[in-house]
């Protein structure tokens, strides 16, 4: 069985679905291959509803964009400039019809593994990580996300109780201001600040 953060042939059933976030309806295309393949997850809704969107500022980055949803919500909702990226190329292709769909404006939508392709810094980081790619992978999303922010930039991010959310903010603590939005059936809303270290 194919997952969702490779890039296996499978076969190809693009569906659609639609689910109401913050106040909008959006319709989405998704497939085989691809996280959450049947509509809106609840981590990622919980994401998306507890951001304060006064932090959030004006080019955010959509890290493991899948087919797409957080980066379009976003930028509906906000009015913020956004790019998507997936290592999932079949994803890729998703969140670009997707964005057409939402008619979106504003939004680049690009393959790369995790910051590969990415050369911009900005004001937010927001992802739902791949638990099931690894530590290795999941840990050079959060850890490196520093590198592409902005000065006060912010991380935000959904993890799991059962996945290992209070040794994940353990070790982003070394590295950021962590703070706990919200927890919610086992679900940490993390927002992670850039340090300001003197010197």
């Amino acid at each position: 069985m194919g997952q969702y953060f490779t890039n296996e042939k499978l076969v190809s059933n693009i569906k659609k679905t639609s689910c109401f976030v913050r106040g909008q309806k959006f319709t989405f295309n998704t497939d085989n291959g691809v996280f959450s393949k049947y509509g809106l997850d609840f981590g990622s809704r919980l994401l998306l509803e507890s951001i304060p969107l006064d932090e959030v500022g004006g080019k955010i980055l959509d890290l493991g964009c899948g087919y797409g949803v957080i980066g379009i919500v976003l930028n509906k909702v906000h009015d913020c400039s956004c790019d998507l990226v997936d290592v999932n190329l079949r994803a890729v292709h998703l969140a670009k019809m997707n964005s057409d769909l939402n008619k979106c404006h504003n939004i680049n939508v690009f393959e790369s593994n995790v910051y590969s392709n990415v050369t911009d810094k900005y004001s937010s980081i927001i992802t739902n990580p791949p638990i099931r790619a690894g530590k290795s992978v999941v840990y050079d999303m959060l850890m490196n996300a520093n590198d592409y922010l902005e000065d006060n930039g912010k991380l935000f991010l959904v993890i799991r109780k059962q996945q290992g959310a209070k040794s994940v903010i353990r070790d982003l603590s070394l590295k950021y201001d962590v703070d706990v939005l919200k927890k919610e059936k086992g679900f940490f809303i993390l927002k992670c600040s850039k340090k300001n270290i003197a010197g």
